[in-house]
Order: C-alpha cells, then structure tokens, then sequence
C-alpha cells in the first residue's frame, strides 16, 4: 500500500518513560491500527524506526493542515533516515 500524505497521522509525545525510544515533546507519525486503538493505544514510529504501541493518553493527537502535514512528512522522511526506512518497507515514496 503506498502511504498517503493525507492519511498520514501525528501525535506529540505528553509522556516518555526512561527506557523508552521517545521523547516528550516530539512529534512522531502514528500508523494506523483499529485492534490497538480497542484497547487504548497507538501504534507509534519511535526513535528506533520501528513501530510500537504505546498508551493512547500518553499522546495528544495533531489535527494538522494539508500543507503542515506534508512539511512534517518530509521532515519526518529525510531526519537521519530512520523513518525513510519504515516508508520503505511499507511501499511509500522515499
């Protein structure tokens, strides 16, 4: 499936525990999962490049405009390569 700006989804962190790949304060691109969201939780690409999930209240969800969203996608895309790699595997565009 090739990833789609406009589906694209972010949170920012609210709350990071000290053995974890995030940080508060950070924003990181959320991927869709409807069985995680039933039990309260999103599935997150962290700072490994991997995604986990993690308590849905430990995120506040960000409604971003069009132009926004693909800033931070591309942003997202080119910082240090980690989340090129998850595009990748995924079918997206690099």
């Amino acid at each position: 499936m090739r990833a789609n700006s406009r589906n694209m989804k972010f949170a920012i962190c609210l709350a990071a525990g000290p053995e974890e790949d995030l940080q508060a304060g950070k924003v990181y691109r959320i991927v869709p999962d409807a069985k995680a969201a039933e039990v309260g939780c999103l599935r997150v690409v962290d700072e490994s490049g991997e995604d986990y999930l993690y308590a849905a209240k430990r995120f506040a969800m960000l409604d971003l405009p069009d132009k926004v969203r693909n800033r931070v996608l591309k942003a997202v895309r080119t910082e240090s390569g980690i989340s090129t790699r998850f595009f990748n595997r995924n079918g997206g565009k690099q």
